[in-house]
């Protein structure tokens, strides 16, 4: 605690001159209030999941059968490959499970045998008329883009060496004719299936338009250019694909990762990515192949062209499936890094629906959730607006029908783990608060109550934000969050690890502002709830609560405790609560037995939380304080943390007597068990906070005139002298304070000291007296016109009267 939040603690019977500088009594009480201390405390440490599962061991799903598993084989058999096949009703058995791919030479399909251009182009147009009538889909190919670059086809094809092999765009126009035969109109159920728009804008209806609008001759050419990209370039590089596969050499694998990077970047020379391919059945039935060779690296390139073919249904929920088993593994971190496959699984959660492809979301999202524990991937998820893509699903989420809400359940977990990994880097936390996250959290958490593991990780979000000030802001302006906190907190009381950290954020909001702790005290309920909480984490010999909660650490226990005891006394900060929970028989009762029950050794931070909320609490000294009616009491129980070898405990118990010792049967116990020898000896600290608050103590016990004596001699006048002479010109309201203490100690006449004490101790006032002199030790210039006021108000009034205390009567008056 910082000077400016300083303020006197004891009652003095020095009263100063009245004049312009004197305090009425109100502005006395709101100097008091403002040093009412607000405990500090470590947020709680979450330990890393080393194993990476939908559901890790501590979560409440962990015992469900039917949760979605974590493990799981994936083979080609699994895929369908018929994916975009016409609407006639007809499916295709499963292909079998082959691990070793021969090199085809069916001439019956015309997907796998490797064909051979006709010398005519009008040949190909008779040839495939049947072919066209068949494949062709919902709308014909628009124009074909320009050509960015050339795609490289390797060996197998018959290009000799040095030559590069012609690209989509360069074989298609070059094989077209001024004229071409008519191709046939589409089916009914061809027309059905949907198109979705492709990545330039171009309407995906624009072929139909076209074909019907503008008759079938442009139609044929673009069917004829397509059928020439597929038959020069696409067909011979799935060859090529099931060639290498069949092999065994030992650079297979990244011969088959270049094959498919070739693969993609001719469809998307081509215009044909997403479902604008009439073949792409073909295709994906070569990838789904290749997955039998389980490769992480080539599973992944095969994962980037399935998705940009746009794969639905089953075959997207597998493809998520593999992405999810690869990312499971912490040493595939790096190909994710390396690939834009975390564009195509951020692509999915803004465009797939949960009622439509529910498990798909769950296992992309899980991906996610690996993915974000790497720091390097964390930095590229926010880059690629990962938290917009998120709250955006989220409102999705919340939006999900009953005969969702299970499967929203799921992915909700991931989700809120994700955001959990996310707002762990200073760069998130602007943008969960532009984003409006805070707020849609608690909206997930209404209707998401009774779900532990979604609360917890959300607890887990807010404890990490809140400790920054515009996210507590943010917090604190969502609607009946408070209430929403407590509600919580009672019905998953027993869950040590929720609590904990929603007791926390509660601690953080209430920590700076007076608003956010009176709303919270106003809550319906709120007393209840927390000294509830109280009472069941109170650690008892046999108590029947050890018993009921799940099992956890005592030091886990302990935690909640310290959490819940620094809301406490936060709130008691408040000029209206204070008074409210000092007059709370349960409240101090249950702060009392802490006090009793535990050891500074073993419960350091709780004892001094403890002792924080006692020493607010003892600033509401009504006539119906409970705490006024056991501070005797309470004084003998603070006396282990005074003798403690904790200096921060040592500290808080000084500050306690500081209040405490007002009380004249307070005074009495502290002298007669000699506690008044340690207040002096700390004097010797020269720490301001803690000569400070042991001057406060020492002001009080010198009321009393035999208490008097026995401060005198036992040094603590010299020792008093010193600290000023040490301490008060960086500090004058510990100057005054002393000042004070000596004025008592001398009962308004001369004080016991010797003549050479007498004489120092009248320099430094005189020297200190003069305000040229008592400001050149201040070095920061903003702190200037704060220490001149303290001097003035605290110290400049009572050093005047000890001046003529100890200056020698003049002769001549």
């Amino acid at each position: 605690m910082d000077s400016m939040e300083r303020k006197h603690e004891i009652c003095s019977p020095f009263i100063p001159r009245r004049n312009a500088l004197t305090k009425t009594s109100a502005e006395i009480v709101s100097e008091a209030r403002q040093s009412l201390r607000v405990p500090s405390t470590q947020r709680p440490f979450t330990p890393r999941d080393g194993h990476r599962q939908l559901f890790g061991q501590s979560s409440a799903r962990a015992v469900v059968d039917n949760r979605p598993p974590s493990t799981f084989s994936l083979h080609a058999q699994n895929f369908d490959a018929p994916d975009s096949r016409p609407g006639s009703g007809t499916r295709l058995s499963p292909l079998d499970h082959k691990p070793k791919l021969p090199v085809p030479c069916d001439a019956e399909d015309p997907f796998r045998a490797l064909p051979k251009p006709p010398t005519d182009p009008l040949e190909t147009k008779r040839g495939l008329a049947g072919t066209r009538a068949r494949l062709l889909r919902g709308g014909s190919l628009t124009t074909l883009p320009p050509v960015e670059g050339k795609t490289d086809v390797n060996q197998g094809l018959n290009a000799g060496p040095g030559q590069k092999q012609p690209s989509a765009k360069r074989l298609s126009s070059s094989d077209h004719s001024d004229h071409h035969k008519p191709g046939p109109r589409r089916a009914a159920s061809e027309s059905r299936i949907k198109q979705p728009a492709d990545d330039s804008g171009a309407n995906p209806r624009a072929g139909q338009r076209t074909e019907l609008g503008t008759g079938e001759n442009t139609t044929s050419t673009k069917e004829d250019a397509g059928a020439v990209v597929w038959n020069n370039v696409i067909a011979p590089l799935l060859q090529q694909l099931e060639s290498v596969a069949a092999g065994s050499s030992a650079g297979s694998v990244d011969r088959l990762c270049d094959l498919c990077d070739s693969l993609h970047s001719t469809l998307a020379e081509a215009d044909l990515l997403g479902r604008r391919c009439k073949r792409r059945s073909g295709i994906l039935r070569t990838l789904f192949r290749l997955i039998d060779l389980n490769s992480a690296q080539l599973n992944l390139q095969i994962t980037k062209l399935c998705l940009s073919l746009c794969v639905s249904g089953n075959n997207l929920l597998n493809i998520c499936k593999l992405v999810f088993q690869i990312s499971r593994s912490e040493s595939n971190d790096v190909l994710f890094q390396n690939s834009s496959i975390i564009d195509s699984l951020l692509g999915i959660l803004s465009s797939e629906d949960v009622s439509d492809c529910g498990e798909a979301l769950l296992y992309s999202v899980g991906t996610l959730k690996f993915l974000s524990g790497n720091s390097a991937i964390l930095r590229l998820l926010l880059d690629k607006n990962c938290i917009g893509i998120a709250q955006k699903l989220i409102q999705g989420l919340c939006r999900a029908e009953d005969t969702n809400s299970t499967i929203a359940g799921h992915i909700l977990v991931q989700l809120t783990a994700t955001l959990r990994n996310l707002a762990d880097h200073p760069d998130s936390r602007p943008l969960f608060v532009s984003f409006s996250i805070l707020s849609d959290l608690c909206d997930v958490l209404r209707l998401h109550r009774k779900d532990q593991d979604i609360c917890t990780n959300i607890s887990r979000i807010y404890s990490k934000l809140s400790s920054y000030s515009e996210c507590r802001l943010a917090l604190a302006q969502t609607p009946d969050c408070y209430q929403l906190f407590l509600e919580l907190l009672s019905k998953h009381h027993q869950k040590q690890d929720l609590v904990v950290r929603l007791l926390f954020t509660l601690g953080n909001l209430t920590a700076k502002s007076d608003e956010a702790r009176q709303q919270l005290f106003q809550c319906t309920g709120c007393m209840d709830t927390l000294l509830k909480l109280y009472d069941n984490y109170q650690r008892r010999e046999n108590a029947p609560q050890m018993h009921q909660r799940m099992p956890s650490t005592l030091q886990e226990d302990e935690d909640v405790l310290v959490k819940l005891v620094r809301v406490l006394a936060n709130m008691c900060i408040h000029s209206t609560v204070g008074p409210a929970l000092a007059t709370n028989t349960t409240c101090i009762q249950l702060l009392m037995e802490t006090l009793e029950l535990r050891s500074v050794q073993e419960s350091e931070e709780l004892l001094v939380n403890v002792a924080a909320t006692i020493n607010n609490l003892s600033f509401y000294q009504e006539g119906n304080s409970v705490l006024t009616h056991n501070q005797l009491t309470i004084a003998k129980l603070v006396l282990k943390l005074l003798l403690s070898s904790s200096m921060d405990a040592v500290l808080e118990a000084t500050r306690v007597y500081g209040n405490l010792s007002q009380s004249k049967d307070v005074r009495d116990y502290i002298m007669q068990n000699k506690v008044h020898q340690f207040l002096v000896m700390l004097l010797d600290s020269k720490s301001t906070e803690m000569c400070f608050s042991a001057c406060g103590v020492l002001t009080n016990l010198a009321l009393d005139p035999p208490s008097r004596v026995k401060l005198s001699l036992g040094g603590a006048a010299a020792k008093l002298v010193d600290c000023l002479k040490d301490l008060g010109p960086g500090d004058w309201q510990l100057a005054g304070q002393v000042c004070q203490a000596l004025w008592n100690m001398s009962g308004g006449s001369e004080m016991l000291l010797d003549s050479e004490e007498r004489d120092s101790l009248l320099e430094i006032l005189t020297t200190y007296s003069d305000d040229d002199e008592a400001l050149r030790w201040i070095k920061n210039e903003d702190m200037r016109d704060y220490h001149k006021a303290c001097w003035e108000l605290e110290f400049l009034p009572v050093a005047s009267k000890l001046i003529k205390t100890l200056k020698p009567p003049d002769p001549t008056a």
